[in-house]
């Protein structure tokens, strides 16, 4: 494949390279396709405008006819397409991406429109039979909102799905998840049934608490905690408070006083749940949420669904590229005394930043944090 260079400033965001079209099929290169997808999402989160991306699998057609049929099918998309839409490959070789941009409707009318336009072109170029060999799906960002939870639709954000540079460093961050909860499950094991049995002592109720959460990419997992409420306790106080704290709405009988993430004074709490609370020993069942992949040691804290139905676009962004973990930069830096878009930017800094090195530091500060209680309720 032949690609020649075309500026030599850098890029913004995650991608630089000297070298942006394929000059065989005249599509941009898979990087820089990623890093204009990225910049599309960039500018969706500030203006609100949503924008329609095309991709088209040419894994049967190559199969049926060879790597000849690449200079056609590109050159009928660049003709077929408006001059402002980016055309480039989405996985190398394989398939092929455009980003509508600048569209008035991208619902199904207008994806129809689009599709019978192509289908046109294609049977004229390839042949009724060997066009139906094209596959074709569209994505529309941002993806709809559900009324609980996240709608991640991964075909929008292949940069972070095969970000290969990170391959080796998380499959490190792996092994520490697993031999770290491994043996702090062993070590903690007693402690385990001290606090069960002072649980059981102080209220009716299963020992652990188990509540659905999200995790990467929207993934539903449960999560596990030890029971600090009394069963039964109404989730709707908690569902409010939220709410008025993502938007910012939520009163303060103190100007000065930071908001904060956590109800305080919560009347479901038991007696030794405000311990367990103060001294975050309800978090220790999470190193079985550790060990079986679901988090990380590690990592943003994850949220419950009904807090993502009120996330604005770039909210979304702090569950994404990282697994969620027991502790975090903001549990290290700020905790529950944090403004929530003050939390967010913590998450995302930590997800662009990561290193193996910030999770040992960020492990290290965690104890401090910890011993101090500040922001534990």
């Amino acid at each position: 494949m032949r690609i020649r260079a075309d500026s030599k400033k850098s890029l913004p965001g995650h991608f630089s390279a000297h070298f942006l079209i394929d000059y065989d099929t005249g599509l941009y290169v898979q990087d820089f396709f990623q890093e204009r997808l990225y910049l599309e999402r960039r500018r969706t989160e500030r203006s609100g405008k949503p924008f329609l991306l095309m991709i088209l699998n040419l894994d049967r057609i190559l199969k049926a006819r060879g790597r000849d049929v690449l200079r056609p099918v590109a050159h009928d998309l660049l003709t077929c397409t408006r001059e402002i839409d980016l055309k480039g490959w989405y996985r190398s070789g394989s398939s092929i991406g455009v980003i509508f941009t600048e569209m008035e409707q991208t619902g199904e009318a207008a994806r129809n429109g689009i599709l019978r336009k192509l289908s046109s072109r294609f049977s004229m170029t390839l042949g009724p039979e060997d066009s139906g060999l094209l596959d074709i799906t569209f994505h529309v960002y941002p993806e709809e909102k559900k009324k609980d939870g996240i709608q991640i639709d991964p075909a929008l954000y292949p940069g972070l799905i095969r970000n290969r540079a990170r391959t080796i460093p998380l499959a490190v961050k792996r092994m520490l998840d697993i031999i770290g909860s491994a043996a702090g499950l062993a070590l903690t094991f007693p402690l385990f049934l001290v606090i069960a049995a002072a649980i059981k002592a102080d209220s009716k109720g299963p020992v652990l608490f188990r509540q659905e959460r999200i995790g990467r990419f929207g993934r539903r997992f449960v999560f596990l905690k030890f029971r600090s409420m009394y069963a039964g306790s109404n989730a709707e106080a908690h569902r409010s408070y939220i709410r008025k704290f993502i938007r910012g709405t939520l009163e303060s009988q103190d100007d000065a006083a930071p908001r904060i993430y956590k109800l305080t004074e919560d009347s479901r709490v038991t007696p030794v749940g405000r311990l367990l609370r103060r001294t975050s020993l309800d978090e220790l069942p999470q190193l079985i949420n550790v060990l079986t992949g679901d988090m990380s040691l590690v990592g943003p804290r994850p949220p419950i669904p009904y807090e993502c139905a009120d996330y604005d676009l770039w909210h979304r962004e702090r569950i994404l590229e990282m697994k969620p973990g027991i502790t975090g930069l903001w549990q290290v830096k700020g905790r529950s005394r944090t403004d929530f878009n003050s939390m967010v930017r913590l998450d995302i800094r930590y997800a662009r930043d990561w290193s193996l090195w910030m999770d040992i530091r960020i492990v290290l500060a965690t104890p401090g944090a910890v011993l101090s209680g500040k922001g534990a309720y």
